[in-house]
């Protein structure tokens, strides 16, 4: 079945029923932050075999998802008081690194389920914790229905969360949602009848929710970005964040959201990079001017190379080192200068990141020859994956905040992109 087109607009021979997620089952309890990273690099040598394909195909990664949350990687960041691992935030930019060098498309699929649990951490009460937290090691996975597209700012909403008779229920369409298809839980953004914004979780097989599988860009083709509607979804009340409370007080979520959009760029990076260097000692022709007899001697490769390498690991260790700060703030309570310092560490990850994903996924082509844009190699798959990913938020707004962070003392402001 085509993934290109929303599965309602199929004929109805060829739509058949959508695929939903299985229920949710126990994972496994990772121990420590090492074992994350051991599973992590298995899970991904897994992955990596059928990127490409699933990526021409645009096959949805059903099985891969399945694996990936019996592994228990999904609960790495669930505080040890609550029965997780506690793993570190470095740890979890690795992950998401290490992930997302084999298939970037599936490696961010998770970032949502991640991103809505540091907001989570910073704002849920007691209660909530206890029950999301619960949810997330007896495995269930956690979407997320982005912004609106008729709206003029992003942080627009008209999705209502209304009191009727029967409890709450949920009305409202939303786009953007990475991860949403394969989730037992989407929460999204949604005003009450005062317009007061809040954070409203839906279960994914409840009446009233429809998932459509009709993001079509061009690259991060297998996310399955796409529409989701609530059609007067039932809510339960313990499953309401009124961010509108916590609007002034300062959290660590934006930033370990941002941590997590470097990462995957990071892994885009690698990916372009390892083909590159691949492609160069298996297929490419010296120049015929060069006098040599193989591509792996050219000097003015060597110089590229050398380039990408010294780009590439100048990035990972911003973003790691951006990782470490997150963990050291994260023990203490957050004030609206740490908060500002996360932010403005994260951007230059974010920009570092963007920057050699994109000059990596580009530079293959130079080194590697007319011979690698085949379309039988695919190779512009990760060109095609660092152009579309690294829009999701743009980087000259974060050479901005740095900026006016470091000339002037302004903090960031505080949400989901900073």
């Amino acid at each position: 079945m085509s993934r290109s087109r929303p599965v309602e607009d199929l004929p109805a021979a060829e739509a058949g029923a959508p695929r939903r997620p299985a229920p949710p089952r126990p994972v496994h309890r990772i121990r420590d932050d090492q074992e994350a990273l051991d599973i992590a690099h298995g899970l991904a040598e897994r992955f990596r075999v059928e990127a490409s394909l699933r990526d021409r195909e645009r096959r949805l990664p059903w099985d891969e998802i399945e694996a990936y949350t019996e592994s228990g990687l999904g609960a790495i960041t669930v505080p040890k008081a609550y029965g997780g691992t506690g793993a570190g935030y470095e740890t979890l930019a690795r992950v998401f690194e290490i992930l997302c060098a084999a298939d970037p498309s599936l490696g961010q699929i998770p970032q949502n389920h991640f991103g809505v649990l540091a907001l989570v951490a910073d704002i849920g009460t007691e209660a909530q914790k206890a029950r999301i937290y619960a949810d997330v090691l007896a495995g269930y996975r956690i979407g997320n229905a982005g912004p609106e597209r008729k709206t003029k700012l992003v942080t627009i909403a008209t999705t209502r969360l209304e009191e009727t008779s029967d409890g709450l229920v949920l009305s409202g369409e939303r786009f953007y949602s990475t991860g949403s298809i394969f989730a037992h839980y989407i929460p999204t953004r949604a005003v009450d009848a005062e317009g007061r914004a809040l954070q409203v979780w839906a279960r994914g097989d409840a009446p009233g929710v429809t998932v459509v599988d009709d993001w079509s860009a061009f690259g991060q083709r297998t996310t399955a970005s796409g529409t989701v509607r609530f059609d007067r979804v039932p809510i339960d009340p313990l499953l309401v964040l009124p961010v509108h409370a916590f609007k002034d007080q300062p959290g660590l979520a934006g930033p370990i959201s941002q941590l997590i959009q470097a990462a995957i760029d990071a892994g885009i990076a690698q990916a372009a990079f390892a083909d590159a260097l691949d492609f160069v000692r298996t297929r490419a022709r010296p120049w015929v001017d060069s006098g040599l007899e193989q591509a792996v001697d050219d000097p003015t490769i060597h110089h590229s190379v050398g380039a990408l390498a010294t780009s590439l690991h100048a990035a990972q260790e911003i973003l790691y080192e951006a990782g470490r700060l997150l963990d050291v703030l994260a023990g203490a309570p957050v004030t609206a200068e740490a908060s500002a310092r996360a932010s403005v560490a994260v951007a230059e990850a974010k920009i570092l990141t963007t920057e050699i994903a994109l000059e990596a996924s580009e530079t293959l082509f130079d080194i590697a020859g007319s011979a690698a844009t085949r379309a039988i190699h695919n190779l512009d798959r990760h060109w095609r994956n660092a152009r579309v990913h690294t829009l999701h938020d743009p980087v000259r707004w974060k050479h901005h905040l740095i900026g006016n962070y470091e000339l002037n003392g302004v903090l960031p402001a505080r949400h989901q992109w900073n």
